[in-house]
């Protein structure tokens, strides 16, 4: 008997285009997509052999789950190109063919996770210079306070030119003149 030498950490990857029609004509329209979503990974337990062909041991990356559902649950597409990785007995599947909203998407989304990357390092980085001498901390917390007892002076102000112009507004005659809530019909009027 000939020994298979494939280990544990052996990493496989492969691209198909997967057809979906076929498969999603048996199902009533408004059960398409899941359907096409159960085809996907269906056709890798198959091509990837997975044993006891388990699908909850592939992973679909979000953005062929968004490509899958983007014209809705009755219309998915025909056809989809995927590269599936397996490592150990988990497979994961990923997209190849971008939409143009989707590669923005996917850039936009990985510029945020390096910018939150970037401001970590930098707060790290920055940590063991800000010491700072006991003096340095009375002019700061003054400084908060002046700020603070401004913000209280100018509300206070706003309050009294409020009630000034309100007081203002009673004494003159007429002051608010009402208006009726609707007008009366002329022909009850009559």
């Amino acid at each position: 008997m000939a020994k298979k030498t494939e280990t544990k950490t052996e990493k496989i990857e492969r691209e198909y285009i997967i057809p979906i029609r076929a498969r999603g004509r048996a199902v009533p329209r408004y059960k398409k997509t899941p359907k096409a979503i159960k085809t996907i990974k269906e056709f890798l337990a198959r091509h990837m052999k997975i044993k006891d062909r388990d699908l909850s041991k592939i992973k679909i990356d979000k953005y062929l789950n968004e490509q899958m559902w983007v014209r809705g649950i009755k219309r998915p597409p025909h056809k989809i190109k995927i590269k599936a990785i397996k490592e150990k007995d988990i497979v994961r599947v990923e997209l190849v063919d971008y939409s143009d909203k989707l590669k923005f998407k996917k850039l936009r989304e990985e510029k945020l996770k390096e910018k939150a990357e970037g401001g970590k390092k930098k707060k790290v980085a920055e940590k063991p210079q800000e010491i700072k001498t006991e003096e340095q901390k009375k002019e700061e917390s003054e400084k908060k306070e002046e700020e603070s007892e401004k913000k209280a002076a100018l509300v206070e102000e706003g309050q009294m030119i409020g009630k000034a112009s309100a007081k203002q507004m009673k004494h003159i005659v007429g002051g608010k003149k009402t208006q009726k809530t609707h007008p009366v019909r002329k022909a009850l009027a009559k």
